[in-house]
């Protein structure tokens, strides 16, 4: 298997007539809030319409919808989903964190098989065949499971299908959850190389404040900087009942989406044939214009990330850490190149070959002693072997031909992983395992 950029990128080079266009529903545009919880056949049907309307039109849609443990409560006439465990003593806690996710994968299980017969059933009414694909954060993490999940959404898109996405809620576990399906819908969008990506919601667009409390509140029709908008916006709005995203989320996942090059819309559930106006509205593909209907527009990146190197920097779940000096950080900001011994000062965690890590730096070392750099800038660093001491058994060791040294994603700025820990600035994949970085680290020639 050849594991490289797969795929030519075809972002932003010019209008385009035919789109790649994924759709997010929440689960309150599913089914009622309330303790009924019985499906909008009639919004339904309309996304149906606006999807099949979009085939026809030459465009290819995926749909990412929420809603099993929704169905799952309806079918067990359940007035709500599992709470989680603010109203449970300590003692209480071990064994609430069994039986609450154990019930919420159970609902999820008896609902999951009852919603894509319901969209079987709609689309079906209008010829348009359809597909289920479930995920879970272990098949992004793992890089074979991964493109194997890319070749069936561009088979199936080649094939006129309609996939419908959804987390498998059933077996996946709370600590590496996507945690709502904003995240799934932008890993989503980055998998297929979609040009926009439709997050429904509850409201017209992103506003300064929440509309429902502020009616001084002023929409905003573009975003360019996420970054920004994260200083001036107010993201106070919470999901529903039965959903778990907010409008916090949905600028997490714009800030996914368009890191891989898509347009990312905000715009209202309740009304799904807008999308046509958005998409063709002049202006269209630099966010719309005054013609388009009310949404928010977060613009793809002019210079998105490559398809690996998103996955590495988004993809992953780290399963340790590799601290470097001040020297080796700003090396590989710079310009990659490789990460020797001399320059790696702990190894926290244990990891084996392949896995993901993240690359840091002690936090009491000033920011400002990194080198100025680009939001998401690249470097490609690598754990060289020709400086390692005689020692046994370090030869890299290839598991698949996708491992190649220690390869990461530099992100502008850094994060803290912890309040106590450190910096992170990279990811990458490990050619050696922790323990002989370990026996290595501080080595020089």
């Amino acid at each position: 298997m050849i594991d490289s950029d797969f795929r030519t990128n075809p972002r932003h080079a010019g209008p385009k007539e035919h789109l790649t266009i994924v759709i997010k529903l929440g689960t309150s545009s599913i089914v009622n809030d309330d303790a009924t919880h019985l499906p909008k056949i009639a919004l339904l049907s309309s996304i149906v319409e606006t999807a099949v309307s979009l085939i026809r039109a030459g465009h290819r849609v995926v749909i990412v919808s929420s809603g099993a443990i929704g169905v799952g409560l309806k079918r067990m006439d359940m007035a709500r989903r599992p709470k989680g465990l603010a109203k449970k003593q300590v003692c209480q806690i071990v064994d609430f964190m069994t039986h609450g996710s154990s019930q919420s994968q159970a609902l999820a299980a008896i609902g999951q098989g009852r919603l894509i017969a319901l969209w079987d059933n709609l689309f079906s009414q209008l010829s348009q065949p359809i597909s289920q694909i479930l995920l879970t954060r272990g098949d992004i993490s793992d890089r074979t499971r991964y493109l194997n999940a890319v070749n069936t959404f561009s088979e199936l898109l080649d094939m006129g299908v309609v996939p419908i996405v959804n987390e498998n809620d059933t077996i996946s576990v709370s600590e590496i959850k996507f945690g709502d399906n904003d995240t799934l819908s932008a890993i989503t969008a980055a998998m297929v190389h979609a040009d926009y990506l439709f997050l429904m919601t509850d409201v017209d667009c992103l506003y300064t404040d929440n509309p429902r409390k502020n009616p001084d509140a002023r929409p905003i029709s573009v975003v360019n900087d996420i970054a920004e908008i994260r200083k001036t916006v107010s993201t106070s709005t919470m999901g529903s009942s039965l959903g778990t995203g907010g409008m916090e989320t949905k600028i997490i996942a714009a800030e996914l989406a368009t890191g891989a090059g898509v347009t990312t819309v905000v715009c209202h559930g309740a009304h799904p044939e807008r999308i046509f106006d958005i998409i063709t509205a002049p202006g269209g593909e630099e966010g719309g214009s005054l013609a388009a209907p009310p949404h928010t527009a977060f613009l793809a990146k002019r210079n998105p990330l490559r398809d690996r190197k998103w996955w590495i920097l988004n993809g992953l779940h780290p399963a340790g850490e590799i601290v470097v000096d001040l020297g080796a950080a700003k090396a590989l900001i710079k310009g990659g190149g490789r990460l020797l011994p001399a320059g790696v000062v702990a190894v926290k965690g244990a990891f084996a070959i392949g896995q993901a890590v993240s690359i840091t730096i002690a936090n009491q070392t000033e920011k400002n002693s990194f080198p100025s750099i680009s939001p998401l800038s690249l470097a490609a660093i690598k754990m060289s072997d020709e400086s390692y001491p005689p020692t046994p058994n370090l030869a890299p060791q290839n598991i698949s031909s996708s491992v190649s040294s220690l390869e990461t994603s530099i992100a502008g700025g850094f994060t803290t992983v912890d309040s106590t820990e450190n910096l992170e600035f990279g990811r990458g994949l490990a050619n050696y395992n922790s323990t002989d970085i370990d026996r290595v680290k501080g080595h020089k020639r």
